[in-house]
């Protein structure tokens, strides 16, 4: 039967009919209240946004079961009435439609609207409004009748709600919603027949949650571990309804899979009835994972839209084992020399903190700090393999790698023969010169700083006196700056002395002391004797020289003599003649201004000596001419002797006389005055 067939039924047969006592009397033919009632399916409601309901009068009369109570001759009657009440008219239609739900968020102001229609008007309507409790049960929270309205008191929204009613909409007013009025609301609809109506909405409230946060876990997480490790925790709080938490690893959800990963999450209820939740996400890592980016994503609902937040990213710190040693020499870089600071680096692919590092060289083995061992001053014997050993103290694994160092030596240069060698004069010399070491070396001999000689072989063919010295052999690497090695060499050359010099020199001096020196090559070193013409063996003093030796003699002269230098060893002796000339001087000698006579020092005057005495005497004449055209210029133009010019030489000696020269030698103080023959002038006399 369709629902305007039930509509059209309901208006053809009355709900129920009621015939009271009263008025059965005054038809005087029925003493008995019949009551008729309508079938049961008019009674049947129906909610599908539209509410009908046609309810009969609660007094306690029997439903379902219709009596007719009257005397054999009311058939009549009873029909006559039933078409009396139909043509007064049926009962009034209420409908009322709502929504299925209304989403607000937590702390705005919601709005239920509940649509009507009603045959008698809203002026004989009352509008009633509930809530459902947990127990299914209705609480009545407005009440709005014709001549009065007002919210129940006692209840959750006693002084949070209001009523709006325009036409035939009653819209109610929920002030400052909380989580809690997340309930079922009831709008009910009466008229005065009584017909009433209803229709349910349910309220959904809505609370954003905080922004989640993140928190990785604070130790490393090892690969080596057999069930799943916590990589970290997601909370999110003060959410409703409750929110949903999604890991990531590298934008990837990760989802719960047995002995690899898995999820924890915790929910709590706050007081204010909110929902906070937490995330723990645990599962075994690799040693890809170190680079991994973790994060959480929370999803939330908000009305008519569901939203995601996604948090903060994380890195963990994956402890995984080396698969891998290296080690290498730091410095220095290149070959390395006896003599340097060694220092090794070792490292491996892993990252385990509680680990040991040892380095080992042969038998021995040194434990490593920061991954490096430094020796100093090594020398050949620290070269070898040097091995890097990596053991894990959790399980003792062991893993290592291993290089080659090689230590370049240079040691110390070698010739033979070893520190001198002795050859007589004319002879081949003959050296070598070699230093053993690990690179190409080159050697170059040395004498006197000058470079003699190229390769490891000395070589002179026919050896003289000025072959004879110390030669020096210097090796050195020319891959590498700084390795040198050097060794001494002295030569000596055999034979007769020779003397520095002419064999015979001639010597003027006009001191009565001369020195006079002799030198002379030779090996042995030759012995030096000083004699004189007359036989006088004259005492010096003898040093030894790097080719032979000298003599120095110093003696005093009254007149010329010779003296001769003998030079003299195992091989033969040479000599050499000085030829000394001594000058005498007639002048006297006067003293001016200083009565004490200051003596002289004779130098030491060789042949080569004349000629500079020469020069002296030479000089010494021409300033005795400038001097006399000076005074003579003088003496003409009256400027000395008088104002006339003229002076009186009767108390004076001759001219020849008068002329005199102060001389002064570089060995003496003395002033001597020499008149022009060549005598002493005393002052007196000038």
């Amino acid at each position: 039967m369709t629902r305007a067939e039930r509509l059209s039924l309901q208006r053809v047969s009355a709900p129920f009919c009621i015939i009271c006592l009263s008025t059965l009397r005054r038809h005087s033919s029925l003493s008995l209240c019949t009551v008729f009632q309508e079938d049961q399916f008019l009674s049947d409601s129906f909610h599908t946004h539209t509410h009908t309901h046609a309810h009969t009068p609660q007094h306690g009369h029997l439903q379902h079961r219709p009596i007719v109570m009257a005397l054999p001759d009311t058939a009549p009657l009873l029909v006559g009435l039933l078409l009396i009440f139909h043509a007064l008219g049926a009962w009034a239609i209420v409908e009322v439609n709502m929504e299925d739900k209304v989403e607000v968020m937590a702390g705005d102001t919601a709005q239920i609207t509940c649509m009507f229609t009603t045959d008698e008007g809203l002026g004989g309507t009352t509008i009633q409004w509930f809530y459902v409790l947990p127990n299914k049960k209705r609480q009545r929270i407005y009440n709005k009748e014709p001549m009065h309205e007002a919210a129940e008191q006692n209840t959750p929204f006693t002084d949070r709600i209001s009523l709006n009613v325009t036409g035939t909409a009653a819209v109610l007013v929920i002030r400052d919603v909380g989580v809690k009025d997340n309930l079922e609301f009831i709008c009910v609809i009466k008229t005065i027949t009584p017909e009433e109506a209803e229709g349910r909405t349910q309220l959904q409230v809505f609370k954003s949650p905080t922004f989640p946060t993140i928190e990785a876990v604070e130790t490393g997480v090892s690969v080596n571990e057999e069930d799943p490790s916590k990589i970290g925790s997601c909370s999110v709080k003060n959410g409703y309804p409750k929110p949903n938490i999604t890991w990531y690893r590298n934008n990837m959800p990760l989802r719960i899979t047995p002995d690899e990963v898995d999820l924890k999450s915790s929910i709590t209820t706050e007081s204010s009835g909110l929902y906070s939740v937490q995330s723990e996400l645990r599962m075994k890592v690799k040693k890809e994972d170190k680079d991994a980016k973790f994060y959480c994503e929370v999803l939330y609902f908000v009305p008519g839209a569901t939203k995601m937040t996604e948090s903060q990213h994380i890195n963990i710190t994956v402890y995984y084992p080396p698969t891998e040693v290296n080690i290498w020499v730091e410095s220095p870089k290149g070959k390395i020399k006896e003599g340097d600071t060694l220092e090794l680096r070792c490292e491996n692919n892993g990252n385990y903190p509680s680990s040991i590092t040892t380095i080992k060289h042969q038998n021995s083995g040194y434990f490593v700090e920061n991954n490096k061992m430094v020796q100093t001053n090594v020398t050949r014997l620290d070269g070898g393999v040097y091995e890097c050993t990596f053991m894990e103290t959790d399980n003792f694994e062991e893993i290592s790698g291993s290089t080659k160092v090689l230590v370049n030596y240079l040691e110390s240069a070698v010739i033979t023969p070893k520190d001198s060698i002795t050859v007589m004069e004319e002879e081949e010399l003959k050296a070598s010169c070699n230093a053993l070491s690990s690179l190409q070396t080159d050697i170059t001999w040395f004498k006197n700083e000058k470079l003699v000689s190229k390769g490891n072989s000395l070589s002179v063919k026919s050896a003289t006196f000025e072959t004879a010295g110390m030669y020096k052999c210097v090796v050195t690497v020319p891959e590498m700056e700084g390795m040198k090695t050097s060794s001494t060499l002295q030569v000596n050359v055999k034979g007769s002395p020779q003397i520095l010099g002419p064999g015979v020199q001639e010597v003027e001096t006009y001191e009565t002391t001369v020195n006079l020196n002799c030198s002379a090559r030779g090996f042995p070193a030759p012995t030096i004797m000083w004699t004189t013409s007359d036989g006088k063996n004259l005492n010096a003093l003898q040093t030894e020289t790097e080719d032979g030796a000298q003599s120095v003699v110093t003696f005093k002269i009254t007149s010329s003599v010779k003296v001769f230098c003998n030079a003299s060893n195992d091989f033969g002796s040479k000599v050499v003649e000085f030829n000394i000339k001594a000058i005498t001087q007639n002048t006297s000698t006067n003293y001016v201004n200083d009565p004490v006579q200051t003596p002289t020092k004779s130098p030491n005057i060789k042949k080569e000596s004349k000629g500079f005495v020469i020069a002296i005497i030479i000089i010494a004449i021409l300033l005795l001419a400038i001097l006399g055209s000076v005074l003579y210029f003088l003496y003409k133009k009256g400027r000395i002797c008088g104002r006339s010019g003229k002076q009186d030489f009767s108390k004076r000696k001759s001219s020849k006389d008068n002329i005199v020269v102060e001389m002064k030698s570089d060995n003496t103080e003395e002033a001597i005055l020499l008149g022009v023959n060549g005598e002493k002038q005393q002052p007196n006399d000038q």
